[in-house]
């Protein structure tokens, strides 16, 4: 029974048998779950989960280490129906229903808070994901680069939520079927890259070879390949260090390139992320970026992988610091070296020359001095339509991926209470 004076609402879309239901009542997260359970300590050796082994839901890495050598941040021992939620950068929605079918033991760092559900399990993990209730995390995160909030403030985020657990399962289940589709999708997704990657290890020479193990029949005779430095074929521009008064929530401004804009192959943008520029404009146009320039993440966890080619909507943008520009004289070399920087031999080469023991990154003269191969420009462009024909389809499998991924989003705006309909 909900408190006396505790706001009530109802959903815009509630299953038949619930619509005569009692009205959801707002509750503090701690009253709906368990959050960081206490346990009797850690076993002997466990798969450990950090930040970086969760992706989207999904556990991306198993690293199984022994408690001895264990990190301290290796605290939340995880049963099945576990929820961990990311603490550190929310808004990346990064979080993981424990459900696993082996006897391994699993250990979370304590980058996630544990949740533990008083009612539906299921329905706990689809609570964490909706719009309000992950910017009241935001709103309490402290931090900038790294924003994150404490388990005590998560424990009191408030959320609505059925007080049966029928229509807790109810809504658990329609959400977690739609989720099982995403995941088919993904994993499709997913294949069509890894295709695309062994393909590009056949049609490229790999590292100390001068012919690529596959080659199109017309140029089977045609010259050996050549390596010229990178720079040598490109403009390439490091961004500008704006002042960080003069970057603003407000889109009014002007659209800024971030480094967190750019993923695998393409650009993102979100309110979460995108950031504009308000201040003057004296000597900045030249970091304007143009359709077809290729532009690279220069730091992070995935430095070397994320970059992209600029379309239509991000023609115009500014280039900020730690994010370089590579710009060729025609749409064909863009290309072919778009390719090049998307392979595991530009990927390597990043690793070998990243020793530092702080954030990954590269340095603009490091991006100058990589190793392209290049031929003939006609078997250049065969490889470019080659690769590029792969990565329509990507797209378009990609697309239909985040279709599903809206229309879940929709579907979780009708089945929990919308933030109007509840003043906040």
């Amino acid at each position: 029974m909900a408190k006396q004076g505790a706001a009530m609402v109802t959903p815009r879309l509630r299953f038949p048998e619930f619509r005569k239901a009692d009205a959801w009542a707002e509750k503090p997260l701690k009253e709906i779950c368990t959050v960081n359970p206490q346990n009797d300590g850690l076993p002997d050796s466990f798969i450990y989960i950090d930040l970086e082994s969760v992706e989207g839901g999904v556990l991306k890495s198993r690293n199984r280490i022994k408690k001895k050598s264990a990190p301290s941040r290796a605290q939340r021992l995880l049963s099945n129906g576990d929820v961990i939620f990311q603490v550190v950068r929310p808004y990346q929605r990064n979080n993981l229903f424990v459900d696993f079918r082996d006897a391994d033991a699993y250990v979370a760092s304590s980058g996630y808070a544990q949740l533990r559900a008083k009612g539906s399990k299921p329905f706990l993990y689809q609570l964490i994901h909706t719009d309000r209730f992950v910017q009241k995390v935001i709103e309490k995160c402290t931090g900038s680069n790294y924003p994150a909030i404490n388990s005590t403030d998560l424990a009191e985020v408030a959320s609505f939520a059925p007080a049966g657990v029928k229509e807790q399962q109810k809504i658990a289940d329609c959400l977690t079927s739609l989720d099982e589709v995403i995941a088919a999708q993904g994993r499709m997704v997913e294949a069509l890259k890894v295709h695309k990657r062994s393909l590009m290890q056949q049609l490229l020479p790999r590292e100390g070879e001068t012919r690529p193990r596959l080659r199109f029949p017309e140029f089977q005779r045609a010259l050996t390949w050549q390596q010229t430095p990178l720079g040598d074929l490109v403009d390439l521009l490091s961004g500008y260090p704006f002042d960080g008064a003069a970057i603003v929530e407000d889109s009014s401004g002007e659209r800024l390139m971030r480094g967190i804009n750019i993923t695998e192959g393409a650009i993102r943008h979100s309110a979460e992320i995108d950031r504009y520029y308000v201040g003057p404009m004296n000597g900045l146009e030249k970091f304007r970026l143009a359709r077809n320039d290729l532009v690279i993440g220069m730091d992070g966890s995935k430095v070397g992988k994320n970059s992209a080619l600029i379309g239509d909507e991000d023609v115009g943008a500014l280039l900020i610091q730690r994010v370089a520009r590579l710009r060729a004289e025609s749409v064909a070399l863009m290309d072919f070296i778009f390719q090049q920087i998307h392979s595991p031999r530009f990927h390597a080469y990043v690793d070998r020359i990243n020793t530092s023991s702080g954030i990954p990154h590269i340095s603009a003269r490091q991006i100058r001095e990589y190793p392209i191969h290049s031929t003939g420009e006609a078997e250049q462009q065969r490889i470019a339509d080659c690769l590029s024909s792969l990565d329509v389809q990507i797209t378009a499998e990609s697309n239909q991926l985040a279709v599903l991924e809206a229309h879940k989003r929709g579907l979780m705006q009708q089945l929990f209470p919308a933030t109007e309909a509840v003043g906040a």
